[in-house]
């Protein structure tokens, strides 16, 4: 049998200067990377991953969800994915879909890889760049926050989303002294509130936004809350999007979309279920005429991942890129950057497209998970 699974390797790693805060409501955030890689008895290889963010230091919770999953697939094909999706969906296991999400991208990096086909070209190759915007981390000061726009403007994003207090009278300041300092420089703005703000505070802040032209208004309000986004949206002109967070299953997506309760869709891959499931919610969205805003906040695999899912289909508008960007390139040797026209590039070469220090994962791994055809190795 062609792509035979007959081992799959789990590693728990944080870079040791990711650590970002992105609300004054919590202290600083350890980004943990749980990579899944997978081989087959050819010697194909496939890598996914997924990261979860923790104030109490590394998070071994997905690792340990994506352990029982992986029994189902030694002994079959990575050509069959959806099968294999459709089995592990059907498991008994927490954290559902996001421990299903890094095995899936790891079997389409590896059939993509197989096929010799950059994953983008292998899904529809609709594009080959994509605008990217800068997504800021929280910042003690609006003078700060006022530096960091012109540090970014000079590396070339045109565009810019604050994460701030998730403060009312405290977010709306600073998006006054943005428009005051920058009226005038082209640049275009977005902010995230994490989902912090009551009914009235998201009205009262998204009739701010839209004079200020802001090109979205994002999280303000839990996911869940499906009537306060449909009346929020009903009001104003500014788009409005939810935190992608939560609401991950494709019927739910569909409720909101029917509902009419966000301007765009937003998902990440490594949360919805990988490839599989995300670009089904792509499709969803472009039958109804609507963008998919996909998360790409991440170490760089899980950059990848949904990059290249922007890439391949035609709805999708900007590519997030969490700043600063080095620490969530921890462990990769290929990189993904904006350029000075505010681009993001396909990645060159096949499947993902990235090339990863495993000698450096290896060594770094606070936590190992070894499966193959003889049973479990730890």
């Amino acid at each position: 049998m062609k792509l035979e699974i007959d081992k799959i390797e789990v590693f728990v790693v944080a870079g040791p200067d990711a650590k970002y805060k992105t609300s004054s409501h919590y202290s600083d955030l350890v980004i943990t990377n749980t990579i899944v890689k997978i081989r087959t008895s050819d010697g194909h290889e496939g890598f996914g991953a997924a990261i979860s963010w923790t104030e109490g230091g590394i998070d071994k919770s997905l690792a340990e969800s994506i352990r029982h999953l992986l029994p189902f697939l030694i002994g079959k094909s990575a050509l069959q994915r959806e099968e294999i999706y459709s089995l592990m969906a059907s498991r008994c296991v927490q954290m559902k879909p996001q421990a299903l999400s890094p095995i899936d991208i790891a079997l389409w990096d590896l059939v993509a890889k197989y096929a010799k086909m950059p994953l983008y070209q292998m899904l529809g190759g609709a594009k080959s760049k994509i605008l990217s915007y800068a997504s800021t981390p929280f910042l003690p000061t609006i003078q700060a926050y006022i530096k960091h726009v012109q540090d970014l403007k000079k590396q070339g994003y045109k565009v810019i989303k604050f994460h701030t207090w998730c403060i009312f009278d405290k977010d709306m300041a600073l998006v006054a002294a943005i428009h005051e300092a920058f009226k005038d420089s082209g640049l275009k703005f977005m902010i995230d509130v994490e989902s912090t703000y009551t009914r009235e505070e998201a009205l009262k802040a998204a009739r701010i936004l839209e004079k200020h032209d802001y090109l979205w208004f994002e999280a303000p309000l839990p996911d869940t809350d499906l009537e306060g986004y449909r009346e929020l949206k009903s009001r104003v002109d500014i788009p409005i999007i939810a935190a992608g967070n939560t609401l991950l299953h494709l019927n739910q997506i569909e409720q909101g979309i029917q509902h009419n309760c966000w301007s765009s869709a937003r998902v990440d891959a490594t949360l919805a279920g990988g490839i599989t499931q995300t670009q089904k919610i792509m499709g969803i969205a472009e039958a109804n005429s609507m963008t998919v805003e996909l998360q790409s906040w991440g170490y760089t695999l899980s950059q990848a991942a949904n990059l290249h899912l922007m890439l391949a289909y035609s709805n999708s508008t900007y590519f997030e890129q969490a700043v600063p960007v080095e620490p969530l390139e921890f462990g990769a040797l290929t990189t993904i950057r904006t350029d000075k026209e505010g681009y993001v590039h396909a990645p060159t070469g096949n499947g993902l497209g990235i090339e990863m220090d495993w000698p450096l994962i290896e060594q770094s791994s606070s936590y190992k998970l070894t499966l193959g055809t003889e049973g479990w190795t730890e």
